[in-house]
């Protein structure tokens, strides 16, 4: 009997001796990163064993916007901050100045984004996006050419056309005993159409098939779920683990789908030599030169998923940001009354100068629409941050601190856009913040939506474009007005991987009789 009582309390001494050593070791595991902030003596938001600063985040109760938003306003004086993504240290860059010497002045120093991606486990993980290095030059190299300015001079007349179908869709919506419209769905289904037909020749139709698979896909891929918030915590706390299961972090059943589309396409073109001014014929050119050639070195080398892994990508990012960026410049516009008024009279005005034609120098006219179009990326920045690495050690003009090679860089450009030391009264809607007056007193590095430097997206112009020619086409038939069903304020926390409205966003449409 005392033998067996004895056996039990060594056995269990055994047992919470070995869970007291494992917590331990999981505990220091965990904290093991959280010194180094204050070894250097940086301000930095402390941390919590595991998560970091980003506990709520990850476990979902708080929108990254909310998280960083904090993170960001801590340390309101200090050009640089620290804290820590799960156990990851990150650096927050506060100071425009600085930020602008990273993405452009000493670029060269932060080439990369310094996003942790095994690219063997997807072919979406092989876009430019992602790439890192020389093969990051490389592929820019090749792909710049399919978005010169004559590039998208030929695209104009299809973008027309979508504009066109999009307000026909419009009037019949509105013929149907209603005046109101989702204007998500109907900008992502434009958007979709613009890319398919400028960049890959697809004629979709998707204004018209609002079940079109790719819509749907193109959504899927920018759905932030639980599985990418795990995949992405597992990249910080185990990266090992990531790539010895092979974990892949966007949706397989997408991928696979737009693989197969664009693989057909090249083949079609590349069959039939059909040969088009476009970007499935800069990707082609790109293949004869890096895949079929072979002129890359070994540490670049290319293969046809890194063609098509940019053909996903371009897809689908000029899909969602611009379908994001237009519902929500629009919906300022209805709330604006007196903004909207001023841009359509700029459009009738430059529309009767260039005898209705929708033209380059149309485009470069429209002054005011640019600067409507700039505060809606001030204030709807698609993407909260810019991601940059260290990828040689830096240090700073200053010489006041030494950012160590392989440092992760975190710059808050959707911080930056709504701080009222750069912009006053942030929430307001004032494209007048972007006349040349107003933007000659603000520094660089203040006004970053579509990022900067060599690294700066490469559908910049395009976008800006197709949203000029879009709205020169929508507002010069229709009034946009608030109605009963718009949420005012917006709530743009969404659970896509973009900022965009968490909700339907309803706005009234009504037929104004063109001067």
């Amino acid at each position: 009997m005392i033998s067996s009582l004895i056996d039990c309390l060594v056995n269990n001494v055994t047992c919470l001796s070995l869970i007291a050593i494992f917590t331990g070791l999981f505990y220091y595991y965990s904290t093991s990163t959280y010194g180094k902030w204050r070894k250097l003596n940086l301000p930095y938001v402390p941390p919590v064993p595991l998560f970091g600063n980003t506990f709520r985040m990850m476990t979902r109760l708080e929108h990254p916007m909310d998280t960083f938003d904090k993170i960001y306003n801590h340390f309101p004086d200090s050009k640089l901050c620290g804290f820590y993504q799960m156990r990851e240290p990150m650096l927050l860059v506060r100071d425009p100045e600085l930020i602008n010497t990273i993405l452009v002045k000493d670029f060269s120093y932060f080439t990369d984004h310094g996003i942790d991606i095994d690219t063997s486990t997807s072919t979406l993980a092989k876009n430019l996006f992602f790439a890192t290095g020389q093969k990051w030059r490389t592929m820019r190299q090749k792909l710049s050419p399919g978005f010169t300015s004559g590039k998208l001079k030929d695209a104009y007349c299809q973008i027309n056309e979508c504009s066109d179908e999009m307000v026909s869709s419009i009037v019949e919506t509105i013929g149907k005993d209603t005046d109101r419209i989702e204007l998500k769905e109907i900008t992502g289904r434009f958007s979709t159409d613009v890319i398919a037909t400028c960049a890959f020749g697809l004629k979709l139709d998707t204004i018209k098939n609002g079940d079109s698979e790719f819509r749907r896909y193109a959504k899927l891929l920018f759905q932030t779920t639980t599985k990418q918030m795990i995949v992405m915590a597992l990249s910080t706390i185990c990266p090992w683990l990531i790539k010895i299961l092979r974990i892949q972090l966007f949706s397989l059943e997408a991928t696979n789908f737009f693989s197969k589309v664009f693989v057909d396409v090249i083949k079609y073109r590349e069959d039939h030599k059909v040969v088009r001014n476009d970007i499935t014929q800069t990707l082609i050119q790109a293949r004869k030169e890096l895949v079929l050639q072979e002129i890359s070195t070994t540490e670049d080398k290319f293969s046809d998923d890194d063609i098509i892994g940019n053909a996903v990508f371009l897809f689908s990012a000029g899909s969602e940001t611009i379908s994001s960026l237009l519902s929500l410049c629009l919906y300022e516009l209805a709330l604006n009354k007196e903004i909207q008024d001023k841009l359509r009279e700029e459009i009738y005005s430059m529309k009767a100068k260039h005898d209705g034609n929708f033209n380059n120098d149309y485009l470069v006219d429209l002054r005011y629409t640019n600067m409507v179009l700039e505060e809606t990326g001030r204030k709807y920045s698609i993407g909260l941050s810019i991601g940059r690495v260290a990828t040689k050690t830096y240090t700073l003009p200053d010489e006041s601190f030494v950012i160590e090679k392989g440092q992760k860089l975190f710059i808050p450009m959707f911080n930056i856009h709504r701080d009222p030391k750069y912009y006053p009264d942030p929430l307001r809607f004032d494209p007048e913040r972007f006349s040349m007056e107003q933007k000659s007193q603000r520094p660089n590095g203040t006004y970053i939506p579509f990022g900067e430097g060599p690294r700066q997206c490469l559908g910049k112009r395009f976008a800006e474009a197709e949203m000029k020619l879009v709205l020169s086409k929508v507002l010069s038939k229709f009034e946009v007005l608030p109605c009963e069903q718009t949420e005012i304020p917006l709530d743009i926390r969404s659970g896509s991987g973009l900022l965009s409205p968490k909700n339907e966003l309803v706005l009234k449409f009504r037929p104004i009789i063109e001067h």
